[in-house]
């Protein structure tokens, strides 16, 4: 599996949220992960949109969890990121046993990455 650098960056970002005792602006999400400011800007704006984030304008606004960290599970995150993937094509005469395989890879990928939340995450800091 390959984990793109915006896939890092938001679950930095959900990390940085799970961890905050109340709303946290986008440059201080930015500066404490190491995001390029702009970059994590258009990070949070998805992770809102799917819903997995709330924000809030003005002078004591910011960022938040739109679940408790027990309910976000770091594959919610990446699917948003990364999207579904779609299933691998057959592999072909000799190889084809391999489809089998890649199959059971991506289940295992998706129950582990199911499985373990943000809480789990930063419950191990």
């Amino acid at each position: 599996m390959r984990i793109s650098a915006r896939t890092q960056y938001a679950l930095g970002a959900m990390l940085a949220l799970a961890v905050a005792d109340g709303p946290l602006r986008s440059e201080r999400i930015a500066a404490s992960q190491d995001i390029p400011r702009r970059f994590c800007d258009n990070i949070l704006l998805q992770l809102r949109r799917a819903g997995l984030i709330h924000s809030q304008r003005g002078p004591d606004g910011g960022y938040w969890l739109a679940r408790p960290a027990e309910a976000i599970a770091l594959a919610d995150v990446i699917r948003v990121t990364e999207g579904v993937e779609p299933a691998a094509r057959p592999f072909p005469k000799a190889a084809a046993p391999l489809t089998h395989i890649w199959d059971e890879l991506r289940d295992h990928e998706d129950r582990l990455l199911g499985a373990i939340t943000l809480a789990d995450v930063v419950a191990d800091r």
